[in-house]
C-alpha cells in the first residue's frame, strides 16, 4: 500500500502496561480509539473489538438474530420470539449490548461505560435497576436469559 494512501477503516486499541491518566490521554490523543491496560481480560478485548466493528460498520448490524432475539438497529427494536419489546432508549441500548455480547460476563463498569457513557456520574446501582426492568419485560423471573454472576457482572445466555 502506498504511504500516502489513507486507511479509513482501521481502529487502534492500545494494549499497554502504562496505566497513568496522562499515558491514557496521550495514547488517545495520538490516535488510539481505545486503551486497555495490562493485565487485561481477553473477553473484554474481544468485546471492545466487536464494539469497534459495530461502530465503524453500522450497516453490517442493521438487523441481527441471536438465539430468540432479533435486533433491528435501524428501527431501534428488539424482538423476543417475534414479540416486539416495549423498551425505553436506555433499556434498548442495555439489552442490545447484553445480547450482542452474549456468553461474555459484562461487569457493571463495562455496562456503565458502554450504555451510560464514560462520564456518567450517577450511582452504579442504576445497572441493577435497569436489569430488573429488563427481566420484567422479558418475563425472565428465573433469570435464565440475563444471569447474575455475583461479584463479576451479568451474562446473557441464548440457545
Amino acid at each position: 500500500m502506498p504511504n500516502d494512501q489513507k486507511m479509513d477503516n482501521v481502529s487502534i486499541i492500545m494494549l499497554t502496561a502504562r496505566d497513568e491518566v496522562d499515558d491514557r490521554v496521550k495514547g488517545l490523543n495520538l490516535g488510539a480509539d481505545d486503551y486497555m491496560v495490562k493485565p487485561f481480560s481477553f473477553e473484554e478485548l474481544l468485546a471492545r473489538i466487536y464494539a469497534r466493528i459495530r461502530n465503524q460498520f453500522p450497516n453490517l448490524f442493521g438487523e441481527v438474530v441471536i438465539g430468540p432475539f432479533q435486533i433491528d438497529d435501524r428501527r431501534k427494536e428488539i424482538r423476543l420470539e417475534n414479540r416486539i419489546l416495549e423498551l425505553s432508549p436506555t433499556e434498548y441500548e442495555l439489552l442490545k449490548y447484553l445480547v450482542l455480547n452474549h456468553g461474555l460476563v459484562l461487569s457493571k463498569t463495562m455496562i456503565l461505560d458502554k450504555v451510560w457513557g464514560y462520564d456518567f456520574a450517577g450511582e452504579e446501582n442504576i445497572v441493577e435497576v435497569y436489569i430488573r426492568l429488563l427481566r420484567e419485560k422479558l418475563h425472565d423471573k428465573e433469570h435464565r436469559l440475563i444471569r447474575t454472576l455475583r461479584g463479576a457482572g451479568y451474562r446473557v445466555d441464548v440457545s
